[in-house]
């Protein structure tokens, strides 16, 4: 072995662990913008943007905003993913993370209904699209950064940093509201304090944006790029060579995108209106449950270098039937500690499926459209599942006064999750270049 290439192995390790931190806070400030939104949408914007109607249709209208960011995504993927796989994966997720900061600071500064009449809800809406377009391509081009950097046997721990984002998003979301809804009073908080959430952001994407600027761009596409291999439509070759592994992705990811909202909205909603326990409570729980997720994410995506990973995410969706069928009736018990049982059974479960996730998304496609294939993959699964499962379990809920419905529906997600599941091929081997 030459010098130069005995002193590039540490200089790529340490590259490496770099992109995968700056992609870990930058997916964070992506996610913690998300989902401020989501708990605003519980427990606020329907007073302040849909105050002409009554207090479930302000609700439903709520939600019916925070599922508008969802169907933004796959558009968001499709873009972000064309440019990031002619353009580069590093400028394309310096787009997306601005684009997210700006569209979060101006919720913050929005006018409400009382203020601008309709005009606040139609910018409100406005808004949340441009948030959904963003993380639509933020995600599949952090992965790919992030596991394209990794070392060979290293890709499920590496691209994992990129999933914690996602409980790291909600323990930080969260914290906030948290702060914002006991330091002042109730009326402070309606009348003003919830802005402060969304204002914080712009502080939050500085850095983010400092960290991405100083990481370089993935090797894998360097390479397609010296070779002139880009495509010139990525997202129409993926899905004429590789349609089959975008919908069994997405199809697996459904229920756990369904049952995780369920716990990251819906249960905000329900927590404090039905089962009258106080935001702070609810809010904790969702910090307990938030922990152990990221724990046990990076376990099992440690877990899936060495094991595999079709079996870890087979097992969780096949388990995630049964967390489904249990966990409105734990939580409907009233009790605390139960409600914290049945929150983090669920989320764990979860992070069976999201810790060896980001390889696997990575791995089913070619590196010439690799970011198309798993920005659509995510995106189809989150927009066909989270994206209307907290307006459906509200509806449903509404419709018979019962959680039973609701049960219904995320079993029968979380079943169909695990046939898309067993029919994904193992990828621990793949060769990415």
């Amino acid at each position: 072995m030459t010098r130069e290439a005995i002193q590039a192995t540490p200089n790529r390790r340490i590259e490496a662990r770099r992109v995968a931190l700056a992609s870990a806070i930058g997916t964070t400030i992506e996610w913690y913008d998300f989902f401020i939104y989501g708990t605003a949408a519980a427990v606020v914007f329907a007073p302040q943007f849909f105050p002409q109607v009554s207090a479930l249709a302000g609700t439903l209208a709520s939600f019916a905003t925070f599922a508008i960011g969802f169907g933004a995504r796959p558009l968001g993927g499709i873009v972000m993913g064309h440019f990031g796989d002619r353009a580069g994966r590093k400028s394309t997720l310096v787009w997306c993370l601005l684009l997210m900061g700006l569209s979060t600071f101006a919720i913050g500064l929005l006018p409400n209904y009382a203020s601008i009449g309709s005009w606040a809800p139609a910018l409100l809406v406005f808004l949340r699209f441009l948030q959904g377009f963003a993380l639509g391509g933020e995600w599949g081009g952090a992965v790919l950064m992030s596991v394209e950097h990794a070392p060979q046997g290293r890709r499920g721990l590496f691209g994992s940093f990129v999933a914690l984002g996602l409980p790291a998003g909600i323990v930080l979301s969260n914290l906030v509201f948290l702060a914002a809804s006991t330091i002042v009073s109730s009326d402070q908080f309606a009348a003003w304090a919830w802005r402060v959430p969304f204002l914080a952001s712009g502080v939050l994407v500085a850095v983010g944006f400092f960290m991405r600027l100083r990481v370089a761009e993935s090797p894998i596409f360097e390479e397609v790029r010296r070779v002139r291999s880009t495509r010139r439509m990525p997202v129409v070759d993926v899905l004429r060579s590789e349609a089959r592994a975008v919908f069994l992705a997405a199809g697996s990811y459904l229920s756990i995108s369904a049952t995780g909202y369920l716990v990251i909205v819906y249960f905000v909603t329900y927590a404090t209106r039905n089962l009258q326990f106080s935001l702070p409570v609810t809010l904790g729980l969702l910090q307990l449950a938030a922990v152990l997720f990221a724990v046990s994410i990076l376990f099992f995506a440690n877990r899936s270098d060495t094991t595999g990973r079709r079996r870890l995410m087979r097992w969780s969706c096949g388990i995630l039937v049964i967390a489904s069928l249990v966990f409105f009736p734990l939580i409907d018990t009233r009790s605390v500690p139960l409600s914290a049982v049945a929150l983090c059974f669920m989320l764990v479960v979860q992070g069976m499926y999201i810790g060896p996730q980001a390889a696997v998304f990575a791995e089913l496609f070619p590196s010439t459209f690799r970011y198309s294939g798993a920005s659509l993959s995510i995106t189809l699964g989150t927009l066909l599942g989270g994206a209307i499962t907290p307006l459906v379990a509200a509806a449903l809920y509404s419709a018979y006064g019962s959680s039973l419905p609701v049960t219904i529906y995320a079993v029968g997600l979380s079943v169909f999750s695990w046939l898309c599941a067993l029919g994904l091929k193992e990828t621990v081997q793949a060769d990415l270049r």
